[in-house]
């Protein structure tokens, strides 16, 4: 094995830093939201993979990493 088999180092000024994996929000039943496109709602119901949303006149399933959706 070469030395420059190993782990490579990444620059300080970088651009092309690696990726640190953002903390994705955890939504409960009954929570108060707001969304981007939608605006208020309330969570009513919750999977592994996906929050269902009532914004009032529509219900909205809204995959992971929540992008636009923010606990009020």
């Amino acid at each position: 094995m070469s030395p420059s088999a190993g782990r490579r180092r990444t620059l300080v000024h970088s651009p092309f830093k690696p990726q640190v994996a953002a903390e994705v929000p955890t939504f409960e039943v009954d929570d108060r939201v707001t969304h981007d496109r939608y605006g208020v709602g309330k969570v009513s119901a919750v999977s592994a993979s996906e929050v269902t949303v009532d914004f009032g006149e529509n219900k909205v399933r809204v995959r992971t990493p929540y992008a636009k959706l923010f606990k009020i």
